[in-house]
């Protein structure tokens, strides 16, 4: 048996790691800039005010774009095309501006400001948009019969001005929160690890349920009840968002901004294109690190050495001069191993990114062809008139009903087969996801075959008259597009935070969001090209005006083409891919 004095240092050993495990260890603080205490801050208690802020967030956000491209027809008086070019466009810049706010965030401000500061910017536009659609002076005038006069630039600056503001505003809003969320969860943690992961999941869920506000109520109102009324209820669910934000703020935990991402990737090309004639040595430990714990990055931890892209290893070469001279400082020539890594990482993620931008071109859909498809069909159901647009409310539910499933069910049962904690990883996530995506494609098709063959059968080809057929049965092809999302989306959130460099998970994000802004781009592409294509010589062209005429059933095939080959590319990118290990 010891002495006393044996045992003392073991008991003060074990008192201190006791100690240490009651702060979270990743580089986090709190309110006051201290390691914060892991029983009053982070973790699930601060998660509601993050999830109320979403929730109330998303609901005004679909409560533009939901029905945004009937307001642009019948209010605008904009033709199909133009109408589903601008949703998409604006679409695509809402999924665009997040690099603003991820570069602002991860380098300067850190992500709780950039969310209070952007959240300000937003509500503007918002209240903008609702004045243009309420001001007689700022209102578009109504048709008189056929003729339908053009807005004027006044209402034109108006209304697109606030729905501009409102893609800078989502800017800042949109990088930040998921990542500000995950930041609640100590990553050294393995308890908390696993929460997070759920945590992403019900994220998911929280942006579906103002969706599905949206997508049902809203859509009803802005058709009924007035468009004013219809972007009033919006801005001020936007102003209950802030508030939610601002009053979980003792709870929260705080990452400290890492500095400049795209300085520190420069550095890389720059280090390693000064160092191309020296030889990288075999062995990884003699490449240049620092010797703390800690990374020399802000609120990151080192990231281990891999051998893929070794051309960059040069960059955290120690050349003779740097030895000699014991400066290690300047950065522009000589880089650590993980500011290297995070380049690296950068790179590998890239294939795996890339199969975003086709499966974000077939969720735009669900905005623009879908709701056109919708109201060329019989939108009755009895006594009661449904707005097309109010279909996407199936998506939703489908998301709602699919989270808790995946989140209960699916989750155990898959980890009995791959062993995976989370039930499936990140990777085999997104690829069901991709596979389903196909299946929506082909579904819409198919609805769409049998609604021209029914206008055909019956004579409305010429005359244009909605078909009569059930607008519900596009039901399948929205609640098909939901498990889609489940599956992909959620898996992309996850994918972009656990596999980014701990200083760039804002950055990554936004990548994340601009397969979103690239989908919708390259979908008014498809359109602008399958327009240009398909009317000449005369022709009626495949998307006209009159739907009966045309073939919006070749343009649903042609999508699940092209996600049939993001998939195939997806799985042999994600075969090599390479996780990240950080010390």
């Amino acid at each position: 048996m010891g002495s006393i004095e044996e045992e003392r240092p073991l008991i003060e050993e074990g008192l201190i790691l006791q100690e240490a495990k009651l702060y979270a260890e990743d580089g986090s603080v709190d309110l006051n800039g201290n390691p914060p205490l892991k029983e009053k801050t982070g973790n699930w208690k601060a998660c509601p005010f993050i999830l109320g802020n979403e929730c109330c967030e998303r609901l005004a956000y679909y409560g533009i774009a939901g029905n945004l491209i009937t307001y642009l027809t019948t209010k605008l008086h904009q033709g199909n095309v133009a109408a589903a070019t601008n949703v998409t466009t604006w679409q695509g810049t809402c999924y665009l501006t997040p690099l603003i706010g991820a570069v602002l965030a991860d380098a300067y401000w850190g992500r709780y400001w950039t969310i209070a500061c952007f959240s300000g910017i937003y509500f503007i536009g918002m209240s903008a948009l609702t004045l243009s659609a309420s001001v007689p002076a700022l209102k578009p005038s109504e048709c008189i019969d056929t003729f339908c006069p053009s807005a004027t630039p006044a209402q034109y600056a108006m209304f697109f001005g606030g729905l501009y503001l409102i893609a800078l505003g989502t800017g800042g809003i949109k990088p930040c929160v998921s990542s500000f969320g995950a930041d609640q969860f100590d990553d050294t943690d393995s308890r908390e690890r696993v929460r997070k992961a759920s945590f992403f999941n019900w994220f998911y869920f929280s942006i579906n349920i103002g969706a599905l506000v949206s997508s049902s109520l809203l859509v009803w109102i802005q058709e009924n009840r007035g468009w004013g009324l219809g972007f009033g209820i919006p801005t001020v669910f936007m102003g209950l968002a802030i508030a939610s934000f601002f009053f979980g703020t003792p709870l929260y935990r705080f990452q400290k901004p890492g500095g400049s991402p795209i300085t520190r990737i420069s550095q890389v090309v720059v280090a390693s294109f000064r160092k191309s004639t020296v030889k990288v040595p075999e062995d990884a430990t003699l490449l240049y690190e620092t010797q703390d714990k800690n990374s020399a990055i802000a609120g990151s931890r080192k990231i281990e050495h891999t051998d893929d892209c070794k051309y960059l290893d040069k960059a955290a070469v120690i050349s003779e001069e740097e030895s000699k001279a014991g400066d290690f400082s300047n950065s522009w020539r000589l880089c650590t191993v993980t500011q290297v890594e995070e380049l690296k990482i950068l790179i590998r993620m890239f294939p795996i990114w890339a199969s975003g931008i086709i499966f974000s071109a077939v969720y735009a859909q669900m905005s623009t062809m879908f709701v056109q498809q919708g109201r060329a069909m019989d939108c009755k159901i009895g006594s009661f008139q449904l707005p097309p647009a109010a279909l996407g409310t199936f998506d939703t539910a489908s998301v709602i009903i699919w989270v808790p499933l995946y989140d209960r069910f699916i989750v155990p049962l898959a980890r009995r087969f791959t062993g995976v904690d989370k039930g499936f990883t990140e990777i085999q996530r997104m690829g069901v996801g991709l596979f389903v995506s196909v299946l929506c494609m082909a579904a819409a098709a198919v609805v769409e075959i049998v609604r021209l063959r029914l206008a055909d059968e019956l004579g409305l080809v010429e005359s244009g008259a909605p078909v009569p057929i059930s607008v519900l049965w596009q039901i399948p092809q929205y609640f098909i597009l939901g498990a889609a999302e489940v599956f992909y989306f959620i898996g992309q959130l996850e994918f972009f935070y656990d596999q980014s460099p701990d200083a760039m998970r804002s950055l990554c994000s936004a990548l994340a969001l601009l397969t979103n802004a690239l989908g919708n781009y390259l979908s008014s592409l498809i359109l602008t090209l399958v327009t240009y294509f398909t009317t000449r010589n005369g022709q009626q062209g495949w998307i006209s005006d009159n739907l009966n005429t045309g073939h919006l059933d070749y343009f649903f095939w042609l999508l699940a083409g092209l996600s049939l080959v993001n998939m195939a590319v997806y799985f042999f990118s994600a075969a090599k891919y390479k996780q990240k290990k950080a010390s």
